[in-house]
């Protein structure tokens, strides 16, 4: 498994969660780390990515609410969501990707955050 996600679960809004992802070092250590989420009848859409050297990605509906961060030896992204709105439930993918503005082709099983109102 090159790819491991976890941390979904259910909360009300306004509330926290963070997500995990551990994965194999040879995705980590080059590879632009991201997190992308479907939710039902909607595309999927990238939601926050980070580059071996820090930098970070945010769209737009998150931007100030969620945190992306990387532990380099852990080889673990995390996304640490707060403020959390009904409009987040959706399955949350890790990615790896090429660039900070794309969903790359790897990516783990999905994890469920649902935000109840």
């Amino acid at each position: 498994v090159q790819l491991q996600a976890s941390g979904g679960g259910l909360v009300q809004a306004g509330g926290s969660l963070t997500l995990s992802c551990a994965a194999s070092i040879n995705i980590f250590s080059y590879r632009v780390m991201g997190w992308y989420r479907r939710a039902p009848g909607k595309q999927r859409q990238l939601v926050a990515s980070i580059s071996p050297g820090g930098m970070t990605n945010y769209a737009d509906s998150v931007k100030g609410r969620f945190t992306i961060s990387r532990d380099n030896a852990s080889y673990t992204v995390y996304l640490q969501m707060n403020m959390l709105k009904p409009e987040d439930t959706a399955l949350y993918y890790c990615n790896a990707a090429f660039s900070l503005e794309t969903i790359g082709s790897i990516s783990g099983q999905g994890t469920l955050v649902t935000v109840s109102s």
